[in-house]
Parts: C-alpha cells; sequence; structure tokens
C-alpha cells in the first residue's frame, strides 16, 4: 500500500492535525486611506485593518501600532518573506512592516465573504503560471518522498477558514457523504521542504495535479468511531491566496492515515527550519564543509522538593552560581545549526573536571541519565549526574571567596552516524561556590551557557567506506567559535576583521544580556535577568508590613507607597501584586477561570500566533508547547472568553507574561482582569481606541509643560506621540524593555494607578531629550524601537529612570482639564466635519459590523444546529440505554424471585436435614448412655467375680495346706500322700476311709468349674457389648459426615449468599 509500512504500526494515533510553521496570513493596511479598507484572507479568525481616526496622520498610527502589537521575532520575519508574503515597505527604505490584529469589538472589521456552500471538483493540472512560477523553489523531478497508493480523491471545496479542525471536518463529512465522483488516486508527500505534494494516475503513474508544501496550510484527519475515520483533508492556498481550497480523501486502509499525516507533518517542520532564498541561491563557499553546531550548558540542582533547578548566572562575573554540598545535575543541548543534518546517534561519555585546558585523563565520567532529542525535535539533550562525595568533585564542597570563580570543562561524547569516528565538544564555564543558605537569582534568569562549534568533515570516498555501513565523513577538524576568535586575534592582534564567506557568520554568538549593542536589532521582549538578592533590612520592613496589611486587607498601609516607589523585591513580587490588585478574595475568579479555559474562543488562532511571539527572549516561554506558553495561551483564551465585549486584544499577552512569571496562573488570570478593569486598561480599547487617543493628547500636553523644547522639536519633524507611544499605553511597557524596569513599572502601576504611565513616558523622554534633538522623523522612529528600550538593560539606568518618574507631580486635576480640552476639540472637529462624509464612514462602520454581526450568526446558527443533531443522537443513546436498562432490571427481579424461591425450598430441606440429623443424634447418644451403663455394670459383675474367685482360691489354698499339714502329721494318713501331694495307691483297705475326702474335693471342683463358666459368660457379653459399642460409634461417625456434607453443599452456599445479599440472617447450625 505504501512504501514504507514498517512505520504504521510506530505512528501515532493521537495526532488528528498539523499545521505549516511558515506559512503566516497577514493582514494588510492599505495606504489609500479610508475608502480601501483591508480584505479578509480566509483565515480562520476575522482579520481587521486598524482604523483610528485622531490627531495625526491615520496612516503613521497604523504604522506604529502594528509595530507595536505585530512585530514577530527577527527570525519570523525573515521566513514570512521568504515565503512570498506581501510587505508594505516605507518610501524610505524601512524595514518592511507587517500588520495583523484580532478580531474584537475594540477593531473593527472589515468585509468577510459568507460561508460559502462546499463546491464539488475534482483536481486539475494547475497551469504553470498557478503553480510552478509562484512557487520560491524548483519542483524537484526525483525528489525523496514517501507514495501511498489505494486512496480515493473525493473532492475540494472553497473554505474561509484554512486552519479550521472544526471548518475541516465539517467539508470533509459533507464531501465523504456527497460525493458521487470519485478518483482513485496515488499521493506522493515529499520528505522535504522544497517539494511538491503530487497526484498521481494510479495507472499509468503521471501527475493530475501538484501542490507546493508552501501552499498548504493545514491538514487533518477524521476522528475515530465516525465515519470519516478513514479519511483526511488538507487545505492550500489557491490563485495566490485569493482563495483557500480544502482537498479530501479516502484511504482504503485506515492505518494509513496516521502514516500520511506523520508525512505531512515532517514535510511542515523542516518548513519551519527552511532557509532563505538568497542562502539557497548563494554559490558553496569554501566552508560548505563545515557543520556549525550550538552546544549549550545548564546546570541543575536539588530544590529540596524532589525536583531539579537550573542554577543562575551570575550576569557581572559570567559564572555559574552553586550552593556548597547539594547534589547536581549536568544538561547538555546540542543542535545543528547550518548544513545538512546529521543524525546523533547516542553519546557515550559525559566527563567533567575541574581547570580549563585539561587533558582527556584529568577528566572523570559522570553518570549518565537520560539522552535523546527533545520535545520540539531540534536538540539533542544529554542529562548526568555526579556524586557529591566523590574526591573528584570536592571542588564544588567548598565555598568560593568572593573575589575568585573557579573554572570548570565538560566534555561530551557523541556519535554521530555520517561521522567515521566520535566527535567530542568541550565547554570551559566558570563556576563559584556559595553557601547553601545564600539568596541566588530569580529562577527565571539566564541559566545557561552557550557555544558554537564549527565542525569540519571530509567525505569519504566510495571504495573506502565500510560495506553496509552509513558512514559518509570523517574528521578534519573540530574549532569553537571562542578557539577561532583567540586565533584571529593572535594572528593580527592590531586588526579584527569580521567573518565573511563562512558558515560561522552566518550563525552570530548571542550577544550577553548586560553588552552594549550598537546594530539595529530591536532589543527582544523577555530579556533581562531580576535577580531575587534583597538587603536583609528591607525585607524585614516588608515583612512587617505585610504583617500588619493582612490583618486588615481592605485598607492599605501608611507607608505602602514609599515602599513601593522603591521597588517591590521579587521574591514578594507575587503576593504584593496580587494585595495592591485586590485579588485576596478571588475565589469566584478562579472557580470562573477553570471554567472558561474549557471553552471555545472565536480568537483561538490569533492567540496561538502571538504566544510564540511574547518573550522570545525568555527561557519560559522560549519553548513551543512548553510549560509556559501553555499556560500563557490558557489565560489569553480565557480572558478572550471572559470579556467578550473586548476580546483577546494583541499585547495582552506580554501583560498576562509577567503576571505568570510571578504566580500560578489562576491567579495571573485574577489579576489581569482586575487591570483590565478596575485599573481601566480597557478603556483604551474601546470606541475605536477613543480613549487612548485622549491619553497621546495628554502626553503631548504634559511634554508642552514640562519639555517644551523637545515638543516644539517634535513640532518641527511632524512626530506625534501615537507614532511612538501606542505600545507604551497598551501594553504597560511589557513588550520591548527590560523586565526589571518592567516589573518596576507594574508595581507602581498597581499601587498608584494607570496615570504612572505618563511618570514614565515623561521619565523617557527627558532621560533622552538629548538624543532626540539630534534625530529627524525617521532616526526618532528607529531610537525608540530599537535605542531607547536598550539603554535600560542596566539597573542603575532603570534605577535611575523609575526615580525621576516617581519625583514627577503629575496632578489629577491637571489630567482631567486635559482630557475636557481633547472632548472639547473633538466636538469642534465633529462639527466642521461634512455630515455626508461622517453618515459615510458610520455606515461603513454599521456595514462592517453588520457583515461581522451576520457571520457570527451563521456560525452560532451552525453551532446551534450541530448542538442539536448531537443532542438528538444523545438522547437517542439515552433512551436505548435505558430500554436496555429496563430489560435488564426485569430480568433481574426474576431471577431474584426465582433465587428467593430456591432459597425457601432449600431452607425447607434443610430444616428437615435437621431435624433428621437431630433425630438420629439423640438416638444415638440415648444407646451411647444405656451401652455405657450396661459396660459399667458387667465391669462392676466382673469385678466383684474376680475378687470373689480370688478370695475362694485363696481359701482352698489355705485349707489344702492345713490339710497337707495334718496329713504330714498323721502317720496313717503320710503313707496316703507323697511329698508332692499326690494320693499313692492304697490298699483296698483305705478305700473306704478315702471316700469322703474325694466327694468333698470333687464338689469343691464342680463349684470352681462352674464359676469358671459364669466368669467365661460374663467376658464373652463384655466383648459382645464392646463391639456393640464400636458398631454404634461408627454409625454416628457416619451420621456426623452426612451432617457436615450437607452444610457444604451447592444449595447452602447459594441459601448462604442470599440471605448476604437480602440481609436475612438464618439460624446457626449446630
Amino acid at each position: 500500500v505504501m512504501d514504507d509500512k514498517a512505520s504504521v504500526g510506530k505512528i501515532s494515533v493521537s495526532s488528528d492535525s498539523v499545521s505549516t510553521l511558515n506559512s503566516e496570513d497577514f493582514v494588510l493596511v492599505s495606504r489609500q486611506g479610508d475608502e480601501t479598507p483591508s480584505t479578509n484572507n480566509g483565515s480562520d479568525d476575522e482579520k481587521t485593518g486598524l482604523k483610528i481616526v485622531g490627531n495625526g496622520s491615520e496612516q503613521q498610527l497604523q504604522r506604529e501600532l502594528e509595530d507595536v502589537l505585530m512585530d514577530p521575532p527577527m527570525e519570523d520575519q525573515s521566513s514570512d518573506r521568504d515565503h512570498g508574503e506581501e510587505v508594505r515597505t516605507d518610501g524610505d527604505g524601512e524595514d518592511p512592516v507587517v500588520l495583523e490584529a484580532s478580531a474584537s469589538s475594540t477593531i473593527n472589521p472589515v468585509s468577510v465573504a459568507g460561508l460559502q456552500k462546499p463546491e464539488m471538483s475534482l483536481p486539475v493540472k494547475p497551469s504553470q503560471g498557478d503553480c510552478e512560477d509562484l512557487s520560491p523553489f524548483t519542483p524537484m523531478t526525483d525528489e525523496d518522498s514517501v507514495v501511498f497508493s489505494k486512496l480515493t480523491y473525493l473532492g475540494c471545496a472553497s473554505v474561509n477558514a484554512p486552519r479550521s479542525e472544526v471548518e475541516a471536518l465539517r467539508m470533509m463529512s459533507i464531501l465523504r457523504s456527497q460525493c458521487q465522483i470519485s478518483l482513485d488516486v496515488t499521493l506522493s508527500v515529499p520528505n522535504v521542504s522544497e517539494g511538491t505534494v503530487r497526484l498521481l494516475d494510479p495507472q499509468t503513474n503521471t501527475e493530475i495535479a501538484n501542490y507546493p508544501i508552501y501552499k498548504i496550510l493545514f491538514c487533518v484527519r477524521g476522528h475515530d468511531g465516525t465515519p470519516e475515520s478513514d479519511c483526511f483533508a488538507f487545505t492550500e492556498s489557491h490563485y495566490n491566496a485569493e482563495l483557500f481550497r480544502i482537498h479530501v480523501f479516502r484511504c482504503e486502509i485506515q492505518e494509513a492515515v496516521s502514516r500520511i499525516l506523520y508525512s505531512f507533518a515532517t514535510a511542515f517542520r523542516r518548513s519551519a527550519k527552511q532557509t532563505p532564498l538568497s542562502a539557497i541561491a548563494t554559490p558553496q563557499t569554501p566552508d560548505s564543509d563545515i557543520f556549525t553546531f550550538s552546544v549549550s550548558l545548564e546546570i541543575k540542582e536539588d530544590d529540596g522538593k524532589g525536583y531539579f533547578s537550573a542554577v543562575p548566572k551570575d550576569k557581572d562575573r559570567q559564572c555559574f552560581k552553586l550552593r556548597q554540598g547539594i547534589d547536581k545535575k549536568i544538561v547538555i543541548y546540542v543542535q545543528q545549526t547550518t548544513n545538512k543534518e546529521l543524525a546523533i546517534e547516542r553519546c557515550f561519555g559525559l566527563l567533567l573536571s575541574r581547570g580549563k585546558d585539561v587533558r582527556s585523563g584529568d577528566m572523570h565520567l559522570l553518570d549518565l541519565e537520560s539522552m535523546g532529542k527533545s520535545s520540539d525535535g531540534k536538540s539533542y539533550v544529554i542529562t548526568g549526574s555526579w556524586n557529591q562525595k566523590s574526591p573528584h568533585f570536592q571542588f564544588v564542597n567548598e565555598e568560593t571567596p568572593k573575589d575568585k570563580v573557579l573554572f570548570m570543562t565538560t566534555a561530551v561524547d557523541l556519535v554521530i552516524t555520517e561521522v567515521q569516528e566520535p566527535v567530542r565538544f568541550i565547554l570551559e564555564t566558570k563556576v563559584r561556590v556559595c553557601s547553601p543558605n545564600e539568596r541566588l537569582f530569580w529562577p527565571f534568569s539566564k541559566r545557561s551557557s552557550t557555544e558554537n562549534f564549527f565542525l569540519k568533515l571530509k567525505q569519504i570516498k566510495q571504495k573506502d567506506r565500510k560495506n553496509n555501513s552509513d558512514t559518509l565523513y570523517e574528521v578534519v577538524c573540530l574549532e569553537s567559535e571562542s578557539e577561532r576568535e583567540r586565533r584571529k586575534t593572535t594572528a593580527s592582534p592590531s586588526l579584527r576583521l569580521p567573518q565573511s564567506g563562512s558558515q560561522g557568520s552566518m550563525i552570530p554568538s548571542p550577544p550577553e544580556d548586560d553588552d552594549e549593542e550598537d546594530n539595529d536589532e530591536p532589543l527582544l521582549s523577555g530579556s533581562g535577568d531580576v535577580s531575587k538578592e534583597c538587603a536583609e533590612k528591607i525585607l524585614e520592613t516588608w515583612g512587617e508590613l505585610l504583617s500588619k496589611w493582612h490583618l486588615n486587607l481592605s485598607v492599605r498601609p501608611k507607608t505602602l507607597s514609599a515602599l513601593v516607589r522603591s521597588g517591590v523585591p521579587e521574591a514578594l513580587r507575587g503576593e504584593v501584586w496580587q494585595l495592591l490588585a485586590g485579588c485576596h478574595n478571588n475565589d469566584h475568579l478562579v472557580e470562573k477561570y477553570r471554567i472558561l479555559i474549557t471553552k471555545e474562543s472565536p480568537q483561538d488562532s490569533a492567540i496561538t500566533r502571538d504566544i510564540n511571539r511574547t518573550f522570545p527572549a525568555h527561557d519560559y516561554f522560549k519553548d513551543t508547547g512548553g510549560d509556559g506558553q501553555d499556560s500563557l495561551y490558557k489565560i489569553c483564551k480565557a480572558y478572550s472568553v471572559y470579556d467578550e465585549e473586548i476580546g483577546y486584544c494583541q499585547g495582552q499577552s506580554f501583560l498576562a507574561a509577567v503576571l505568570l512569571l510571578h504566580m500560578p496562573e489562576e491567579q495571573a488570570f485574577s489579576v489581569l482582569v482586575k487591570i483590565m478593569f478596575d485599573y481601566g486598561l480597557r478603556e483604551l480599547f474601546k470606541q475605536n481606541f477613543e480613549d487612548l487617543h485622549c491619553k497621546f493628547y495628554q502626553l503631548e500636553r504634559l511634554m508642552q509643560e514640562y519639555i517644551p523644547d523637545l515638543y516644539n522639536h517634535f513640532l518641527d519633524i511632524s512626530l506625534e506621540a501615537h507614532m511612538y507611544a501606542s505600545q507604551w499605553f497598551l501594553t504597560l511597557f511589557t513588550a520591548k524593555f527590560p523586565l526589571y524596569m518592567v516589573f518596576h513599572i507594574i508595581d507602581l502601576l498597581l499601587c498608584e494607578g494607570i496615570s504612572v504611565i505618563f511618570n514614565v513616558a515623561l521619565g523617557l523622554l527627558k532621560t533622552t531629550k538629548d538624543d532626540l534633538l539630534l534625530t529627524d522623523f525617521e532616526g526618532a522612529l528607529k531610537f525608540f524601537r530599537v535605542q531607547l528600550p536598550k539603554r535600560y538593560r542596566s539597573e542603575e539606568n532603570a534605577k535611575k529612570l523609575m526615580e525621576l518618574a516617581c519625583n514627577m507631580k503629575i496632578s489629577q486635576k491637571k489630567l482631567k482639564k486635559y482630557e475636557k480640552e481633547y472632548h472639547t476639540m473633538r466636538e469642534q472637529q465633529a462639527q466642521q466635519e461634512d455630515p455626508i462624509e461622517r453618515f459615510e464612514r458610520e455606515n461603513r462602520r454599521l456595514q462592517e459590523a453588520n457583515m461581522r454581526l451576520e457571520q457570527e450568526n451563521d456560525d452560532l446558527a451552525h453551532e446551534l444546529v450541530t448542538s442539536k443533531i448531537a443532542l438528538r443522537k444523545d438522547l437517542d443513546n439515552a433512551e436505548e440505554k435505558a430500554d436496555a436498562l429496563n430489560k435488564e432490571l426485569l430480568m433481574t427481579k426474576q431471577k431474584l424471585i426465582d433465587a428467593e424461591e430456591e432459597k425457601r425450598r432449600l431452607e425447607e430441606e434443610s430444616a428437615q436435614l435437621k431435624e433428621m440429623c437431630r433425630r438420629e443424634l439423640d438416638k444415638a447418644e440415648s444407646e451411647i448412655k444405656k451401652n455405657s451403663s450396661i459396660i459399667g455394670d458387667y465391669k462392676q459383675i466382673c469385678s466383684q467375680l474376680s475378687e470373689r474367685l480370688e478370695k475362694q482360691q485363696t481359701a482352698n489354698k489355705a485349707e489344702i495346706e492345713k490339710i497337707r499339714q495334718k496329713v504330714d502329721d498323721c502317720e496313717h494318713c503320710r503313707e496316703f500322700f507323697n511329698k508332692e501331694g499326690r494320693v499313692k495307691v492304697a490298699s483296698s483297705a483305705k478305700d473306704g476311709s478315702d471316700e469322703d475326702t474325694d466327694e468333698e474335693k470333687e464338689t469343691l471342683k464342680n463349684q470352681l468349674r462352674e464359676m469358671e463358666l459364669e466368669l467365661a459368660q460374663t467376658k464373652l457379653q463384655l466383648v459382645e457389648a464392646e463391639c456393640k459399642i464400636q458398631d454404634l460409634e461408627h454409625h454416628l461417625g457416619l451420621a456426623l459426615n452426612e451432617v457436615q456434607a450437607a452444610k457444604k453443599t451447592w444449595f447452602n452456599r447459594t441459601i448462604s449468599s442470599i440471605k448476604t445479599v437480602t440481609g436475612v440472617q438464618g439460624k446457626e447450625t449446630c
């Protein structure tokens, strides 16, 4: 079915949709005024042009706002320009400016085409002008791709929201159910970013249609359990991004859908890393065999809570601050930045040693914990841990003197598939070991050390390669950027030539936060480290104040304002900000937030796009899909649902990010709501930015009073407040300025109100007055955009500015006066304006609002129908389930009745059996008692007879002994007996005398014989009684066994279980 069947089982089916990273949509503001509104390009969020009328040029204000709110990171700008996006360039050669705005009530919507019905069609091979000429890449004839067969093309339709999964699934369902003409095709998905998705005829293998990757915006599959589970679709920009179409396919083998989606994701991901066209067109330099790697080192310590947190860097000495005696881990991030991507197979060694320029033999292995690709797939991450008790690492257990630093060398050995031998990257860093109790920096500060390495490889000839090996190169040399700089300095100490014509020049080393820059690149938002260190006296003072404040949270302490003006300690900002904003009792907002994040936001696309551009210089927010961006997305989404009138306004994400750095997302949302509503920030976005223009007028009037020479200079060069101060008011200075200054401004704003913006703005203008007086119009705009934020990267400069701002006295009465002046001026302008023009403008605004409401109504109607269908389906399922449960209940009741009848029958049988056993047992017991009494009597009789017999025998023996004695004494009788006592043969004369003795003997013998007979009879009766007793005992044992077996029968167990269930307790058996 496809070229790579083995990979089907490895692809997760959880990914239902993927989107390109390099095909951003932008709405362009026309330079021709109000008569030419911006057009919607069909993205899923409603794009609008900023249409603001006020004191000054409308186009200039639009340009300034787009520069403030929509300014993407430089790498995004270059990527967007490379992909053929239309941009507007000022006449003086300024950088192109791109504007996009979210749909909300604060920005006038433009005309939006209604939802079009699905247009059934089959693809045809596009013309050369349609597809190939517009592509910035040349289609590859033999490109690396994955081919899928046994697919059916169901057709295509026009869509207004090309990146909306809901819209795509709806079109997929419609096309699948209504398709009457289908076409068997073979799909070829490229593995390279320059490639093209092709539809081929499976019979002839000829091309039917092709779609360049850069034109494909979105790819989605049908949900499991639905008829569309075997379908997938992708959307593409057609006719130079004026029309968006969705193409739907069905797979004969459902498992192939996941593999197809994975192939699209691979192509999209590599598109995100696309190099500029100029780089592609440039011929290879002599350094084309050089591969550049960016290697970052991060040290983590046990935080005592079961986790390891990154240690900070001392920005003055550029050294890691370690704590004595704490378990540590080393994390290495390796990312290839130039040339063909090499595959890192594994790490087989992570080594560490004290000092620098260390020999390999002096380094010691660390225990490897994990290795592998990062979540975004851009870096290879190696984690290792070291044993603190090892004598080799004793230096981290000894506190470093404050005036000294230590050097530490870390090496990582990597096996790269295409390289013949392992590659070792060596990083030398400074460390300082502190006391375990010493206060360290805020954990979101800069905490890694990065070095660029240039790996020069030489291609191995085909004949020298090993059989069945992927090895392509051998290492020529490996050099770090620091070594290269040192070598160049040594070679020509009097002249520092910049690198040119090499790969290394394309990826400069990122500057440190405190280095002064003279280039024209603006300062990235989220720059600057903020230390948590604070004097003990200040912490004690704040501790006492907070203790008193907690006793009565409704009243602010008197000394609070003075302390806040000096800056809230970083460690306490989260708590103090919530108290200042009045969020100490915000349980209802917390619960509301947990509900809001589960709802859908109409500005989801704009939020997602802005998240990647918020604080790109900050570690917490720089990772796509990381915890920081996830929390920030949820807060912005929740607020857009919470405040339906304003919704999400671009610039809110910066303020939300500042709050997230100090508190959990629930509390950050609560404080954001308080700032928007209670502090009046949302008023700036209402009524066509009317209140914002009022702020601009107030600022200019304050300049006229406090800085008249600068005010006059700005009049001379036609520079108005909205051209440079828009971001100051809309983002509260959070978009461009360093974090130390931003946090202090939020301290003052929460304590004293939104009027603090005027103090800070005047302070900025005062401190830079001398420089601004020397600039022209373009130079002033560039100064505000680039040089001004960089001046306050130093904490000292920021402190001086905030002191100046706090010392300025700007009364509310004066601001009210200026506000009245502005409204009076606006009324006069309205009276002087032509009523027809005013009504036409109002009519256009109402028409746009009407179209927006119609669009929303269509969406709501579609959602209502969908909800009704889903509810009807759920109701039918519930009814079917209820019927099934009723049937099951009736069956269970019948089973219960049968079980109860069976229980009663078994109870009766058990009772009868028990009664029978009891009777047999009583009978056996009576027999046993009777036999026992008989046996006792027999034993007594036998005992008596034995005693009588013994007495009689004893008497007889005594009598015989007497007779024998008498016979021995008689001379006449002695003759008749011998010595043994036997009778001698006597003469006939003596016969007469012996007859009497014989008779007496005979009588005695008869008596003896009768007694022996009676004894024998008694013994016989005794034996018979014993036999009968044994027989009765045998019968008794059998009866007891039968009773025991009856207790263990299945029906008795059934009765016991029924008794347990029904709660009926049976009688206990004996």
